[in-house]
C-alpha cells in the first residue's frame, strides 16, 4: 500500500513501514495529486481533509496525529466509507504543563500568586481536566464550564458561563465547532470580552478560531491591563502580527509539542491502523529518546510550597524563549513570515513533560516531595 504522511509526524516511517511505502511530504502541500494513488493518509492539523482533497481518490483510511479533528470532515469520510482515527488526549499533559508555566511567568512578572486568584476553565475534556487537576494540586480555586459535559453527566460542578466570566484567569480548552447546540467559533467575542475583569488573564491553547481576533485586539488596546497568552492563531501560518505585538505571551502553536505527546500520537494511530489491516504493530515508542541527559533540578532553598512549585515548573519549561522566537516575526519580510512560523514548529527543540525531569531534594526540602510527585516529576531524596 502507498501511505502519504505529513513529515512532521514523529517516527512515522518506522511506525508504518511494515504496512506499506511511506511517502513523507509537507503537510501544507498535500493535494489531490498526491493522494490520487494512495491508500492511507496520515496528517496533522495543517491539512484540511474532506471532499475537495479526497474525491475520486482510492484512500481507504485517514488518520490525524492530533487530539483535535476540526480539520477533518468526518461526515464526508463516513459517507465515503473511509475509515478514520485520531489521537485524543495524546498531548493533554503537554498543553496543561504549558498553561501552568505561562501562569507562573505572568504571576512572577506581575507580582501576584496563583493561590490568590480564581481560574475559569472553559472546556473540561482531556486538556481542561488536566489543567484543573494541576491547579487543584497547587491549591488554586477553579470554576469550570462545559455545557456538553454538564448535559451528559448532569454534574453540578459545571458552572454557567456567567460564573466563569467573573474569574481572574480564563483558559480555553474547547474544540472548534461551527454548528450544533454548542458552537465555539468566536466564543470569545466583543460581548464575552466586555464581561470579563479589566485585568483578566486570558489563555487560548485550543484553536485560533475560538477567539474573534479583531474584537480581542480592540479589547487589549482599550484595556492594556488585560494579559493575553496565545499559542493558537486564526489563519496560521499567516498570523496577525499586530495582535502578536499586543499579547503578553505569544507562541507558535507549540503548547502540545512535547516529544512525549508526539510519540504517543504516532503510537495511537499506528495501533489503530494496524488493527484495521490485521497487521501486528512491531514499532514501539523508542526508549532512546528518553536517554537524553534528563533535566535535573536541585531544590536546596527553604521555600514555601508555592515558590517551590514555581521554581520547579519554570526550571522545567519557561515559555519566554518560545515567545521571544515568535516576536521576531515582525522583523521578517511579510513574504517570509508564514515560512518562519512553520519553521519554528518544524525545528522545535525537544521538550519533555514533567515525568522526564528529576528533582533532587535534601533534608530541608524533602517536604516538597509529595507535591512534586503529584505534578508528575520524578523525585530523589538525598
Amino acid at each position: 500500500m502507498k501511505i502519504i504522511a505529513d513529515q512532521q509526524i514523529s517516527y512515522v516511517q518506522q511506525a508504518f513501514s511494515n504496512i506499506g511505502d511511506v511517502i513523507l511530504v509537507n503537510g501544507r502541500e498535500i493535494d489531490t495529486d498526491l493522494v490520487q494513488d494512495a491508500d492511507i493518509l496520515l496528517v496533522r492539523s495543517v491539512t484540511q481533509v474532506g471532499n475537495e482533497l479526497l474525491q475520486d481518490s482510492p484512500i481507504k483510511f485517514v488518520a490525524t496525529a492530533t487530539s483535535g479533528t476540526d480539520h477533518i470532515d468526518i461526515d464526508y469520510l463516513k459517507q465515503s466509507d473511509i475509515s478514520f482515527t485520531y489521537a485524543p488526549g495524546c498531548n493533554a499533559r503537554s498543553v496543561a504543563e504549558y498553561v501552568l508555566s505561562n501562569l507562573f511567568v505572568l504571576a512572577e512578572q506581575k507580582g501576584f500568586r496563583l493561590t490568590d486568584k480564581t481560574v475559569g476553565i472553559i472546556g473540561c475534556g482531556e486538556v481542561g481536566s488536566r489543567v484543573l487537576s494541576f491547579l487543584e494540586i497547587l491549591g488554586v480555586s477553579c470554576v469550570i464550564n462545559d455545557p456538553p459535559l454538564k448535559e451528559k453527566t448532569g454534574d453540578n460542578q459545571y458552572s454557567d458561563i456567567a460564573d466563569v466570566l467573573t474569574a481572574d484567569i480564563i483558559t480555553l480548552h474547547v474544540p472548534l465547532v461551527d454548528d450544533g447546540l454548542y458552537p465555539t467559533r468566536h466564543l470569545v467575542d466583543e460581548n464575552f470580552l466586555t464581561q470579563i475583569k479589566q485585568d483578566c488573564v486570558l489563555i487560548n491553547t485550543s484553536r485560533g478560531g475560538v477567539i474573534d481576533q479583531t474584537a480581542l485586539k480592540n479589547h487589549i488596546k482599550n484595556k492594556p491591563e488585560c494579559l493575553v497568552v496565545l499559542d493558537v492563531w486564526a489563519d496560521e501560518p499567516e498570523i496577525d502580527v499586530e495582535l502578536l505585538s499586543h499579547v503578553a505571551i505569544g507562541t507558535p502553536h507549540i503548547a502540545g509539542y512535547s516529544i512525549d505527546g508526539k510519540l504517543q500520537a504516532t503510537y495511537i494511530i499506528a495501533q489503530k491502523i494496524h488493527d484495521f489491516f490485521k497487521k501486528k504493530l512491531e514499532w514501539t515508542i523508542p526508549t532512546d529518546i528518553f536517554l537524553i541527559e534528563p533535566l535535573e533540578i536541585r531544590i536546596t532553598e527553604n521555600l514555601d510550597m508555592y515558590d517551590a512549585a514555581q521554581l520547579a515548573i519554570l526550571s522545567h519549561y519557561d515559555p519566554r524563549s518560545d515567545a521571544a522566537s515568535l516576536r521576531r516575526l515582525s522583523e521578517i519580510s511579510i513574504q517570509e513570515r508564514a515560512n518562519y512560523f512553520d519553521a519554528l514548529r518544524k525545528n522545535y527543540p525537544v521538550r519533555h513533560e514533567f515525568p522526564a525531569t528529576v528533582i533532587h531534594l535534601n533534608e530541608t526540602t524533602k517536604v516538597f516531595a509529595n507535591i512534586y510527585e503529584q505534578l508528575g516529576f520524578k523525585v530523589e531524596l538525598h
